[in-house]
């Protein structure tokens, strides 16, 4: 938040008075910036860190109690970061005069169009095309907020473009349909693949976000990845990876129990069981996936036929019954710290629902050796972001067509490999989001498996 305040001009204390009453009410003054003199006053900008819009108010409220001080405006440092959008589009080439103009568009262009029209695969070295990904989005599940629509996903998206950009030097550019019909989805993007070199769909409700992909992986030939799907498989592979080396358990041997059956927890199953993992009791909102459930067609039935090899039942206390890895892809508070003692000695936790995970990250500590959140404030950040940007800059690279169950297992290595075995603890299994070699690592691994 930044406050602009008036102050009196022959107020020296006041100052240090607004700095004490912000401190008062638990917030932390980060700059201080003076506007503007004027003959009876001074004019200062306030900048401070806050919780949330009440903390806000109540920041507010005590810096203008303060004799001589008055509050004239507050702004939202976030919003005002998202004014005007987060997006541009700059050119790469200069036009300082006729002649480079006649190159960048006509007549010279026609030269490189009508070269296109008889090598098409020309484009992705003489278009934005190759290094271009679309965020395609309806807006309906998007991560924390839920079914908000398309206007109201489109700051997400933006700021999914903006990660693309900055971590692996990705043009992504955000879509935002204003339909929740798979056909029509399909369609759309069917119609627009021309002018992208991958597809990344996100914020898409299951079920049909299974169909939506399948659709379209079959239709296209360029790389389409759901990341609330495979993005996050990705980096909770890596991460189980690791932990398993701090607590000195094998892949093949681990019993996992895992509560969400959408999008990311059938991604996070199969690739788990790619990777080795034979045991896995996942949860829905029925309780243990097995025997007495039934499921004709998607992604729950693939969940029934290839997971659950005890045959359990019953609820999320008896999938926790001498497993190793509790993996929470499903809602907050789901169970006490204190049943993690249900579960096998040395147990990992994973509790990734946002912003509050399925257990508390803090009191689990107390009975897991390795404890992992989808959380920045917290140790051990399961983040997207770590994966996304690497498997489309490879997947680009190789000008693969699709990516591959190969090409995720190597990106989730390749994550797991960042973190050096003199670093790896249990408060360290997975690399920071901002680690450079992350990117570098990633890409370079889903373009060998990519055979490029």
């Amino acid at each position: 938040m930044t406050l602009r305040i008036y102050v009196q001009a022959d107020d020296p204390g006041a100052i240090g008075r607004i700095t004490t009453a912000v401190g008062g009410v638990g917030g932390a003054v980060t700059a201080f910036d003076f506007v503007e003199p004027e003959s009876s006053r001074l004019v200062i900008d306030i900048t401070a860190n806050a919780r949330d819009v009440d903390h806000v108010a109540e920041i507010t409220r005590a810096v203008d109690a303060e004799e001589g001080v008055s509050v004239h405006r507050v702004s939202d440092r976030t919003f005002l970061l998202h004014l005007g959008g987060k997006l541009e589009v700059r050119s790469k080439v200069q036009l300082r005069n006729r002649d480079q103009l006649s190159m960048a568009y006509t007549p010279g262009v026609a030269r490189v169009s009508m070269a296109l029209t008889e090598r098409p695969g020309d484009a992705r070295n003489l278009t934005v095309k190759g290094n271009s990904v679309a965020i395609v989005t309806d807006g309906s599940a998007v991560l924390g907020l839920g079914n908000i629509g398309p206007v109201a996903a489109l700051p997400v998206m933006e700021g999914k473009a903006v990660l693309f950009k900055r971590f692996a030097n990705v043009n992504a550019w955000p879509i935002c349909l204003d339909s929740n019909d798979p056909d029509e989805i399909v369609r759309a993007v069917e119609m627009m693949a021309p002018g992208f070199g991958g597809i990344n769909l996100e914020d898409i409700a299951a079920p049909r976000c299974f169909e939506i992909e399948a659709r379209l992986r079959a239709s296209l030939d360029i790389p389409v990845f759901h990341d609330d799907q495979h993005g996050t498989a990705i980096v909770v592979l890596a991460a189980l990876t690791n932990a398993l080396k701090v607590v000195g358990k094998q892949m093949e041997d681990v019993k996992v129990a895992m509560s969400g059956a959408g999008a990311g927890g059938v991604a996070v199953a199969k690739l788990l069981k790619t990777a080795g993992v034979a045991d896995i009791a996942a949860l829905d909102r029925g309780g243990i996936i097995g025997p007495g459930r039934s499921f004709t067609v998607g992604s729950k039935l693939w969940m029934l036929e290839n997971t659950n090899r005890e045959g359990r039942t019953g609820g999320i206390l008896d999938a926790l019954e001498g497993a190793d890895v509790f993996i929470g892809l499903s809602t907050s508070d789901l169970f006490e710290a204190r049943e993690i003692q249900r579960m096998a000695p040395d147990p990992i936790v994973f509790g990734l629902a946002n912003p509050d995970p399925e257990v508390d990250p803090q009191a689990a500590r107390e009975y897991a050796p390795v404890v992992a959140t989808g959380r920045s404030d917290f140790p051990n950040q399961i983040n997207n972001v770590l994966a996304f940007p690497g498997v489309f800059r490879g997947a680009l690279d190789a000008r693969a067509s699709s990516i591959t169950e190969e090409m995720k297992g190597a990106a989730a290595r390749a994550i797991a490999s960042v973190v050096k075995p003199e670093q790896l603890n249990a408060g360290y299994i997975i690399p920071s989001v901002f680690n450079p070699e992350v990117v570098d690592e990633v890409a370079s691994a889903v373009r060998t498996a990519a055979g490029g």
